[in-house]
């Protein structure tokens, strides 16, 4: 098997991981119905595996780093299948909650350890498409595996989802065995080393973006199922093809947000971008009773809100291109506690308010982000009047 196919191999996997993330959003009436908990307590299923991401996952990479890689992955999608077939045999809310910890810690582990070994694999000046490659590949599970996801559950039940998943990821391991080949591990990178970028305001605030851009995103997308069957009053079907549409449009978005900074900038892509996602979300509850209004407002929602996904990361690894990567596991920590604090604050909102609420709500967390967004840079622009030096803004890396 040449390493192309070797890279390829593991966006499969990562596309298997990636919906066992995303799954929830897609089926959490569902599981609020089958195991008896309001709405609000299901969506602490995707608060749960968010904190445990962020907090598990730096640790698990210090712990495991001089580990050989091949074993960490195998051993990743162990604890994977195993998290999967918890969730199946579950009896209760409590233990479905422990499997989520489960797959927490072992999707995050298993995400960054492929990423290091598809760039050791990729040719040399190939490192960031193989990287990219991966990433598309867990991307896709929003794409593809939410709204199959969301039929699957549909015709028969949504514990049917994890059991086919925790199958897929015993296979996952045999075959990553087999065809990835050993790989030194590497010097851990100390969490206190990790942390001490936290001392520069100016990353506090870019890391400031990401969390009131994703707890935004995150309080309207985790109870976008009932919304649609509750408020908008689709069916089944038409569910599932706006989940499928959603995803489309969040593929589409991500590169044009990437063509948009190389094009226009940082600072116009960024702020554009996020007052774009803040009007869809308004429009969304405006439109929320016409399937035929609430279908391409999905689409715009979901276009605006993944094309500043690039920008921002390009944008963090120019305030310290010196440690990208621990910036870019940074920023990927804060991303899952706004997805935490989204759902969590999102459930309150649904429990206290109304459904409808959520993305008033979440149109509020992303304009705060827009805002942040445009001082952060507007200083920028300012301290390069004055003399200083101002980190690369116009253009970023393809």
């Amino acid at each position: 098997m040449s390493n192309t196919w070797k890279i390829y191999l593991l966006a499969a996997v990562s596309f298997l991981v990636g919906t066992s993330e995303f799954i929830i959003a897609g089926i959490l009436d569902m599981i609020s119905e089958d195991v008896g908990v309001s709405l609000a307590a299901a969506g602490q299923l995707i608060t749960v595996f968010s904190i445990a991401y962020a907090f598990g996952t730096p640790i698990l990479m210090a712990l495991t780093a001089r580990m050989e890689r091949r074993k960490v992955l195998v051993s990743a999608l162990g604890a994977f299948a195993a998290g999967n077939l918890i969730a199946v045999a579950a009896p209760g809310f409590i233990p479905l909650m422990g499997s989520r910890v489960i797959l927490a810690l072992s999707t995050g582990l298993f995400v960054v350890v492929a990423l290091t070994v598809a760039a050791q694999l990729a040719q040399p000046g190939k490192q960031a498409s193989a990287i990219a490659t991966l990433v598309m590949g867990f991307s896709t599970a929003l794409i593809v595996g939410v709204p199959l996801g969301r039929v699957v559950a549909a015709a028969f039940d949504w514990k049917v989802i994890f059991l086919g998943i925790g199958v897929l990821g015993v296979l996952a391991m045999v075959v990553v065995y087999r065809a990835i080949p050993r790989s030194d591990g590497e010097e851990p990178v100390p969490i206190r080393q990790q942390l001490s970028l936290l001392g520069d305001r100016k990353i506090v605030v870019a890391l400031g973006i990401t969390f009131f851009w994703i707890f935004g995103y995150s309080i309207a997308y985790t109870y976008i199922s009932p919304f649609l069957l509750n408020i908008t009053g689709m069916n089944e079907r038409e569910v599932s093809i706006a989940l499928f549409a959603f995803g489309v449009a969040s593929l589409i978005g991500s590169k044009l947000g990437g063509f948009s900074t190389d094009r226009w900038g940082v600072a116009r892509t960024l702020v554009g971008g996020m007052l774009l996602h803040a009007l869809s979300l308004v429009l969304l509850t405006a439109g929320a009773h016409s399937a035929a209004v609430v279908f391409p407002i999905l689409m715009l929602w979901a276009f605006s809100a993944w094309s500043s996904g690039p920008t921002q990361q390009y944008y963090l690894m120019t305030l310290s291109p010196e440690a990208s990567g621990i910036m870019l596991s940074l920023n990927t920590s804060v991303l899952q506690l706004a997805m935490a604090a989204g759902a969590g604050i999102g459930g309150v909102v649904v429990e206290q308010w109304s459904l409808s609420s959520v993305s008033w709500l979440g149109a509020a967390g992303v304009i705060v982000a827009a805002a942040t967004a445009a001082m952060a840079l507007g200083l920028a622009r300012a301290r390069s009047r004055a003399g200083a030096p101002e980190p690369n803004l116009k253009k970023a890396e393809a």
